[in-house]
């Protein structure tokens, strides 16, 4: 009578089976398990047997029978899926990935029981070997019953010695991989990468780099090729492929153990495991030994931290292929997406076969290419899920995307290759993944300032400080997710200015974050992109009328459906308007956006646009944050309205000097209880408004690339709150009001790259909490004024060598910093890539 367990794999083995025949949505996901179910198959029945054999419990295989009875379950719901049901493919998807999760889980416990199995039933056949021997020559008397008793104990010696052979030490197990997979027959645009990575590695033994990139970007490919490479064979005689994944460090060491030859079999645990490869490695020191570690999580990180300090000690090197960079462990080297010829040949070797495809235009191709982004993964799935078909079925393909559609709408497989880096984000810090997807409410090819960012995520999250929005952007770097380009020419470290941080996003993640708001059913986030005169019927119709919507994103040409005023969007916190024509107005419906508290609006056309419409805003009692980009601020402050809620204002390359200019606009009356000012490239700035200095609450006041300023307020004295006066290249300003003596709570003054300045006011002494200066490429500034001697609580200067001389003689106890300029010409390229 066959074993329940027997049974149940049998039957989830038979559904599993059928579901690929069946099936293709979850192609992807089943390739996976099927290679697990496929490892198990023989070894399942000798693992119930020796469970027999050694009278164990059934209970020790209670979890691995649930977890095929779930199986079982979940691939009969698979099965009903169909294709254009987007939202329950997904959501099965994840089910599958998931319950994939707890056969390894399973597998990891079979393996330790397994370990512990072999030692008892190597024990066990020499005690019976012996107790035969001892009834065969004891019941010479009963020769029958000593024959039988002899057979049938030598049956079970046969089994036992089945089951030993099969798990004996230093043998891998069926369901561990530890064979390196085989390189791809085809490659394409990464023999650069390698002959650069050679080069790196082979110089110098005891080295550690790593290679980041987002998933599907061929960083495994890339190991691979490096571990065949012949060279690579030559230097090292011992290399080593393990894939970390999602394995514990004593799993990862044990496979380890194997692929070095040792009859190590089980370690009591982790610390022991990694003793046993200490002194291995020891012994062996040698030997020189290359390991590749493939698909290393952020997780694994003290797994890298063991092998590093192992490799010091033992003078190996570490290959580690990564979403993540780990700064810490060696060099950084980040894989960039494919170039479009390089594409292409992708491409074609996926989707064009034999005779087929030959018919299809170059000029179809080439569109289907561009959209795919350099991404090596969604290159090949589109391909292959091309070919072989008719022109019409890529002329659909290409239709869907241009009506919005995404890669993701079709091919599952790249999406939860991607989704995974989401997935593991959220484990860690939900507030992570949500900063993550807030990057797809900005327009592709375009830089996403880092500033509008700190607005939003300020009031989202709760982020009060800068630096900790920028962290959080430091983070997603590291994981391959975004990149972060600073243009400004000196490296400064925590200075509060930002405004020259920029985020770019390689297209296909800015589709994953789009695509993920889309399967949103509370739409926290809703994009609107290139909508037009065009509004999604859900937007309008009563019933969808219950979004929860956190953060609008709309970009148009500029011109707006006469059905947008039916929009309520009552819970919208975030507004980002994005537009490229000369005119544009505010939709009526933001005048209903109670709880609107941070407004973004930026024209991306070459000169500043007309915005009207800008009274709406009086209605809004909590909004708190506005930035503008390339705006006519004339054209706001025709009809002067009051914000008293407004905090923080930010303005970017905006049309100001003729609205400053006006007596009409009071500045002190807008904005009453404004607390932050930004103004960044305002080219035709030359006068701040004289009611500037009515603006009691100010605590922050930036002022940056603005040429034309020559002059400050004459009573800036009066701003008794202000603690950061930041004036950075105003190259026309030459002097200080006497009243800036008066700004008792400043702690910050920046003049850098002032280079009209040529002095500084001489009271300045009596701003006795001023704890920092920035005064580098001040080059006409020849003294000082004997009052910086009063200057208590000064901390630092940062300057050239020229002033540092200047501060030196007055003999002050501070922090003099000499920096250079590390502004890189190339920036622009690098962050356009």
């Amino acid at each position: 009578m066959a074993n329940p367990v027997d049974k149940l794999f049998d039957e989830l083995y038979t559904v599993f089976k059928d579901l690929i025949k069946k099936n293709i949505e979850f192609k992807g996901q089943l390739e996976g398990i099927e290679a697990k179910l496929e490892a198990l198959k023989p070894v399942i029945p000798d693992m119930v047997q020796s469970n027999e054999v050694l009278d164990r419990s059934r209970k020790e295989l209670k979890g691995l029978t649930g977890v095929m009875e779930s199986g079982i379950k979940l691939i009969g719901k698979c099965s009903k899926v169909r294709e254009w049901k987007v939202f329950k493919k997904y959501k099965y998807a994840n089910k599958l990935i998931e319950w994939e999760k707890s056969l390894e889980s399973e597998l990891v416990i079979l393996n330790v029981l397994t370990g512990r199995d072999v030692k008892d039933i190597a024990r066990d056949v020499k005690d019976i070997a012996r107790d035969v021997k001892d009834i065969a020559r004891e019941e010479k008397e009963n020769a029958g019953v000593a024959k039988e008793t002899a057979d049938r104990l030598k049956i079970i010696e046969e089994k036992l010695d089945r089951i030993v052979i099969q798990n004996q030490p230093g043998k891998p197990k069926a369901w561990m991989s530890t064979v390196v997979p085989e390189l791809p027959r085809f490659t394409v645009g990464l023999d650069k990468h390698l002959k650069e990575l050679k080069m790196k590695l082979l110089k110098d033994g005891g080295s550690m780099l790593v290679i980041t990139a987002p998933g599907g970007s061929g960083k495994t490919t890339l190991a691979k090729m490096f571990y065949h490479d012949h060279e690579v064979k030559d230097k090292f005689t011992k290399n080593i492929f393990v894939t970390v994944s999602t394995k514990s460090n004593y799993i990862v060491v044990q496979e380890l153990c194997q692929k070095l030859g040792s009859q190590e079999s089980t370690f009591p645990n982790e610390d022991g495991a990694f003793s046993w490869l200490k002194e291995f490695l020891k012994e062996t020191s040698q030997i020189p030994l290359f390991l590749i570690l493939d698909d290393v999580w952020t997780e694994s990180e003290s797994l890298l931290e063991k092998f590093n300090e192992l490799s010091i000690q033992s003078n190996f090197s570490i290959l580690v292929t990564s979403r993540s960079s780990f700064p810490s462990f060696g060099s950084q080297y980040p894989l960039n997406a494919l170039n479009h010829k390089d594409a292409m040949t992708l491409f074609r070797h996926s989707a064009i076969r034999g005779d087929k495809g030959y018919n299809v235009p170059e000029n179809l191709q080439d569109k289907i290419v561009r959209r795919c982004k350099g991404c090596p993964l969604a290159i090949k799935v589109v391909g292959k899920s091309l070919c072989g078909k008719f022109t019409e079925s890529w002329l659909k393909k290409l239709r869907e995307w241009s009506k919005g559609a995404s890669i993701f709408d079709t091919e599952t497989e790249v999406f939860l290759c991607l989704k995974s880096s989401l997935d593991a984000l959220d484990e860690k810090d939900q507030t992570i993944k949500e900063c993550f997807l807030d990057l797809g409410a900005f327009p592709e090819d375009q830089r996403i300032p880092a500033v509008a960012l700190i607005d939003m995520w300020a009031e989202l999250y709760g982020l009060d400080e800068d630096f900790l929005s920028i962290q959080y952007l430091q983070e997603l770097c590291s994981r391959s997710l975004a990149n972060l380009v600073v243009t400004r020419k000196e490296k400064m470290e925590a200075d509060g200015y930002y405004s020259e941080h920029f985020v770019s996003q390689h297209d296909v993640l800015r589709d994953l974050a789009i695509f993920q708001a889309k399967l949103d059913p509370n739409k926290t986030r809703l994009i609107l992109h290139k909508c037009g005169d065009k509004v999604p019927k859900k937007l309008t119709e009563q019933k969808h009328q219950s979004f929860q919507t956190r953060i609008l994103s709309i970009s148009s040409d500029g011109v707006f459906s006469t059905d947008m005023h039916k929009i309520q969007l009552s819970d919208v916190e975030v507004l980002v308007l994005n537009f490229q024509s000369e005119n544009h107005a505010f939709p009526k419906f933001v005048e209903d956006m109670k709880n609107l508290k941070v407004l973004i609006v930026t024209n991306n056309g070459s000169l500043p646009a007309e915005l009207s419409n800008f009274e709406l805003l009086k209605s809004l009692p909590n909004l708190k944050r506005i930035r503008l980009e390339r705006i006519s601020i004339p054209s706001i402050t025709k009809n002067c309205i009051q914000l008293k809620s407004v905090k923080k204002i930010s303005l970017f390359m905006c049309s100001i000097g003729q609205a400053f200019s006006n007596s009409s606009f009071q500045i002190s009356y807008a904005f009453p209880n404004i607390e932050e000012l930004n103004i960044d490239y305002c080219s035709d700035l030359v006068e701040l408004p004289g009611d500037l200095s009515d603006l009691i609450e100010l605590r922050k006041l930036s002022i940056t690339h603005c040429h034309k300023l020559s002059t400050l307020p004459e009573e800036i004295g009066k701003l008794i709150k202000l603690v950061v006066l930041r004036l950075k290249s105003c190259t026309d300003l030459v002097t200080f009001p006497a009243s800036i003596k008066n700004l008792k709570m400043l702690q910050f003054l920046d003049i850098s790259d002032c280079f009209s300045v040529k002095e500084l006011p001489d009271d300045i002494g009596e701003i006795s909490t001023l704890e920092k200066i920035n005064m580098r490429h001040c080059s006409r500034l020849k003294d000082l004024p004997p009052s910086v001697s009063d200057l208590e609580q000064l901390n630092e200067v940062i300057c050239d060598e020229d002033t540092k001389e200047l501060w030196e003689i007055f003999g002050l106890k501070i922090d003099i910093r000499v920096l250079k300029d590390e502004f890189d010409l190339d920036w622009l390229s690098k962050f356009q890539s």
